[in-house]
């Protein structure tokens, strides 16, 4: 079954070329301060696609009745609503880890990311593709927290998955992984100041990947305008 072109690109803009967290840079304070293991970068990076999800179709279908003058006060109501939803569920069901991510939970509220998805697409779009598009972003925003986390706590402990269990239960101890021991924790990939620079290293690296695709893209056109030409004067 093939994709949809729009739903195509609304995949292509959330993970890649307008990733709300390497391109748009929006969410940077929950994303850099709780990336110090995989767990935590999981537990607030599914959070926040719930609730990007949610309040993308709950916009999306609301929007014909809702003022213009009053929108953003809506919308903040909104996404505070689904925010309230996830705090009282990892509040029972995941109470260490809802202990550990601690403000930056409800801090998702003021997310960027997602006030900024619910005025500028879904608040103009059906559900379907305003759900979409929140997927979308949200699993884009959820790979750089993850990506960011596998970083942070592999540099800064030696491990990966450490705590697990504060997200999956007790069985999710078999998950974790030591990579290698440290007498002491490296402290720079534990502290903000290195979750500034291995974004700065991530944010280089897609840049890079851009750059070096970009390269490519004229190469190929020129063998197309060549090919025309030959076949136009062997005609």
């Amino acid at each position: 079954m093939k994709l949809n072109p729009e739903y195509k690109d609304l995949a292509w803009q959330g993970l890649w070329k307008n990733n709300p967290g390497l391109v748009q840079l929006l969410g940077l304070c929950p994303l850099l301060a709780v990336t110090s293991t995989v767990t935590n970068a999981l537990g607030l990076g599914l959070a926040t696609l719930f609730v990007l999800v949610c309040s993308n179709a709950t916009v999306s279908l609301i929007r014909h009745w809702v003022p213009k003058e009053i929108r953003i006060p809506i919308f903040v109501l909104i996404i505070a609503a689904f925010v309230t939803c996830v705090q009282l569920l990892m509040n029972a069901f995941t109470y260490d880890l809802y202990k550990s991510l601690g403000i930056f939970l409800p801090l998702i509220v003021t997310n960027c990311a997602i006030i900024g998805r619910a005025e500028a697409y879904a608040s103009k779009n059906p559900l379907k593709q305003a759900s979409f598009d929140g997927l979308m972003m949200g699993i884009g925003f959820m790979l750089v927290l993850l990506t960011l986390g596998v970083v942070r706590e592999v540099l800064g402990q030696g491990t990966i998955f450490d705590g697990a269990n504060l997200l999956l239960g007790e069985w999710a101890t078999v998950l974790r992984i030591e990579v290698f021991q440290f007498d002491s924790q490296f402290l720079l990939a534990v502290l903000p100041p290195g979750a500034f620079i291995a974004m700065g290293f991530l944010i280089a690296l897609k840049n890079y990947i851009d750059t070096k695709v970009a390269e490519r893209q004229p190469n190929v056109e020129q063998q197309s305008i060549e090919r025309v030409r030959v076949n136009f004067d062997a005609q």
